[in-house]
């Protein structure tokens, strides 16, 4: 029970420091999964559903990317 009321707590804590870049990241996120979708049906002319694969794996890859450069942009920029 106190190992749960832990992980909570930690996650509450990680999230309360960080909603800006994980909102960012969200609205991000949904955007590349829409585009992702779009290019691959048009360019590859492959099906929604392989299409839609892609476009979920890829783009989380990215999100963890675009969080990670995030909180270093912001830790530089607060530097100044």
């Amino acid at each position: 029970m106190e190992l749960s009321k832990g992980v909570f707590k930690t996650a509450k804590n990680i999230f309360q420091n960080n909603k800006g870049s994980i909102f960012r990241t969200i609205v991000y996120t949904i955007g590349h999964f829409i585009i992702a979708i779009t290019v691959l049906m048009i360019i590859a002319d492959i099906s929604f559903f392989i299409a839609l694969t892609d476009a979920i794996v890829e783009p989380l890859a990215n999100a963890m990317w675009y969080f990670i450069l995030d909180k270093w942009w912001a830790s530089k920029s607060l530097k100044k």
